[in-house]
């Protein structure tokens, strides 16, 4: 069973699109929820490309506090889920975060060029998990912040590095301290470290050695010879 965080980060990872529920401006004491589509940074914040013209957008300027709910289908009728409750606010973004953005969203390229749309990071406070029937518990946001994180340089580096060791056909979407997100002709799969995090010295091997079971085989061996 994972635990709060391992499962937060899990789901975080899992999918592309989220439901954001903002305060809504147009009806006043009522909450406005949206679709929201997103990716999270080095430290697992949510990062949102919205519009300025937006219904949310607008709601967000006037109200900062926000929800963002992320589920994935566990089967039998079982949903695991998170909602995390804090405050989203405009972001001037690294560019080496835009380029992680536009990997997982490369259609959101043409939205930047149109000027209207801008970043914005989710500020986390609260974290609610639940991983199935009956196991929802609370999770403090700073918890996500202090999680064990590589850099957004050392994920360039990193990618780099296995360009010409993943498989054909797959497309290493982006690497953290817990996993890998790729993305094949099935779609968008979460690899998770089943060692836990690890350290940016050891990701290539932990990545290359959990790509093999899970039916992703390398082009050539793990380690070689020095």
């Amino acid at each position: 069973m994972l635990s709060r965080l391992d499962l937060a980060i899990d789901l975080l990872h899992s999918v592309s699109d989220a439901a954001l529920a903002t305060h809504s401006s147009s009806v006043a004491g009522f909450p406005f929820a949206s679709n929201a589509p997103f990716v999270v940074d080095e430290h697992q914040c949510p990062i949102l490309l919205i519009s300025g013209l937006a219904e949310h957008t607008r709601n967000l300027a006037a109200n900062p506090r926000a929800s963002l709910m992320i589920a994935k289908a566990l089967g039998e009728g079982e949903v695991a889920r998170i909602s995390l409750v804090g405050e989203v606010h405009p972001l001037d973004p690294d560019p080496r975060l835009v380029s992680r953005y536009l990997r997982y969203h490369p259609h959101a390229e043409r939205f930047l060029k149109l000027g209207d749309f801008g970043f914005h990071r989710l500020e986390t406070i609260r974290v609610l998990t639940v991983g199935g029937f009956a196991k929802a518990s609370w999770l403090e946001g700073k918890r996500l912040l202090e999680a064990s994180s590589i850099s957004l340089a050392q994920e360039v580096v990193l990618l780099d590095a296995a360009a010409n060791e993943v498989p054909g056909g797959l497309a290493l979407l982006g690497v953290d301290a817990y996993g890998a997100d790729v993305m094949s002709s099935q779609g968008r799969a979460r690899v998770r470290f089943g060692v836990g995090p690890v350290t940016p010295e050891a990701l290539l091997p932990t990545l290359l050695r959990e790509l093999e079971p899970k039916g992703f085989p390398v082009r050539k061996p793990l380690f070689e010879s020095p």
